[in-house]
């Protein structure tokens, strides 16, 4: 079997695409039932993210069509569309894959720990819908680990920088004071408490946070301040909100071009500064067609993540050398597991020549026959079956030079600390 890693990313496709490939919360358990009952697939695991889709599975050799035809037909794309902004990593390179994702080493912002998080999300859900297997679980297990050794060893977490983080920055290139702005913050998941939390540390001191229940917006604003609304008083806020950053993950859009020209029209056309870090996109395209608005998506904030890429390649280039020794351990360890199943069958066959040995001696001692020839006997007779076989294949091997196998024979038959005896 084949360990693959298949999908698309924020540098192989735009957030045009990106919105059209991504797994809402409420599709993912249909989506790992499909893709584990494709005949070519065993075990499965889902990560989608505003940056990312990616799908980890252990599929036959060249599975990867199969599986692609499949992320088209769920998501009603052209395969061809897909397939041209579309990776596949093998084996090897999708260990490597993961890890580099899990550690942040591919994620548009070098470094970031969010990603780890929705990893973690992504492999708990594949356990609780039985898309892992032993192949799957073992690698997600070595990669948090690997990601943790990252982490402790290296300083790519230090200064946490996010797109978050990147996305207040950007407002603060924008506005020279933040403590004379108000900001709306639509979503209440970790990310946009992670730009509540950045605000604050910038000093912003009017703040609304909108989601869909007042109670987890309320959570939210207990910790940092600010009012706490539902998204059906979005309207009335944007007309008091400066900057407005988005992260939920609705499939449609929450905020259209018509409420936020009626708001810019209360505000007497004062400017407004948006940020979309959601995939599906939160904000229609066509707000940014408005003369008051300076909107921005997760594909707009290169140039901030650029920055922070630059200082933390240092601290990039060790955790390059610490997945790398990653890679090996989890290749030694799967190939020491790939011999199991050789190992199972030998010690069976073994086991069961044994056990004829014994009976047939129990059966000569039962008859009243001389013990100590018994025991002779079974001894010669157990070690001439045990060797029948690989003296006959040995002699095969010899007679059509198959030099490897005597040289693999020689290896696994013979113990180098115990030297061959002459004859007596």
């Amino acid at each position: 079997m084949t360990l693959l890693a298949l999908g698309i990313n924020h540098k192989t496709a735009d957030v045009a695409v990106r919105e059209q490939v991504a797994f809402t919360p409420s599709q993912l358990e249909a989506a790992l039932v499909e893709l584990k009952r494709l005949p070519t697939v065993s075990e499965a695991a889902v990560l989608s993210t505003c940056n990312r889709t990616e799908l980890y599975c252990v599929t036959e050799a060249q599975g990867e069509q199969a599986v692609i035809d499949w992320l088209g037909r769920f998501h009603n794309l052209p395969v061809e569309e897909l397939t041209r902004c579309a990776y596949h990593y093998l084996d090897e390179s999708a260990a490597r894959h993961l890890m580099r994702v899990a550690s942040g080493l591919d994620s548009m912002v070098l470094g970031e720990p969010q990603i780890l998080g929705q990893l973690k999300d992504a492999y708990q859900q594949a356990r609780q819908h039985q898309g892992l297997g032993g192949e799957l679980e073992r690698l997600f297990q070595h990669t948090f680990a690997v990601a943790k050794q990252v982490r402790t060893e290296t300083g790519i977490g230090e200064n946490p920088v996010s797109v978050a983080y990147a996305a207040v920055s950007l407002a603060t290139r924008i506005f020279d004071d933040l403590s004379r702005s108000r900001a709306l913050l639509v979503g209440a998941g970790e990310t946009i408490e992670l730009v509540a939390r950045h605000l604050r540390e910038a000093g912003i001191k009017g703040l609304i946070v909108a989601n869909r229940t007042r109670e987890r917006a309320e959570q939210l604003t207990g910790e940092f301040g600010g009012e706490a609304i539902t998204l059906g008083e979005i309207p009335q806020a944007l007309e008091r909100a400066d900057i407005v950053i988005t992260s939920t993950a609705a499939p449609l859009p929450i905020l259209g071009k018509g409420m936020v020209e009626r708001a810019l029209k209360v505000r007497r056309h004062r400017p407004i500064f948006m940020v979309d870090i959601a995939v599906p996109r939160d904000i229609e395209p066509q707000v940014g067609e408005l003369d008051d608005v300076f909107l921005y998506t997760v594909d707009n904030l290169h140039e901030v993540i650029e920055e922070n890429r630059r200082h933390r390649q240092v601290a990039a280039d060790q955790a390059e050398d610490l997945i790398s020794q990653g890679v090996s351990h989890w290749q030694h360890e799967r190939r020491v597991r790939g011999a199991g199943e050789l190992i199972k069958r030998y010690r069976e066959q073994g086991e069961a020549l044994r056990q004829g040995a014994e009976a047939q001696a129990l059966a000569q001692l039962a008859r009243g026959e001389d013990p100590e020839k018994v025991l002779r006997r079974l001894s010669q007779q157990l070690t001439n079956k045990l060797m029948h076989g690989p003296t006959l294949r040995l002699r095969e091997a010899s007679g059509a030079e198959r030099h490897d196998v005597i040289q693999a024979a020689e290896s696994l038959l013979l113990d180098p600390a115990s030297p061959a005896q002459d004859p007596e």
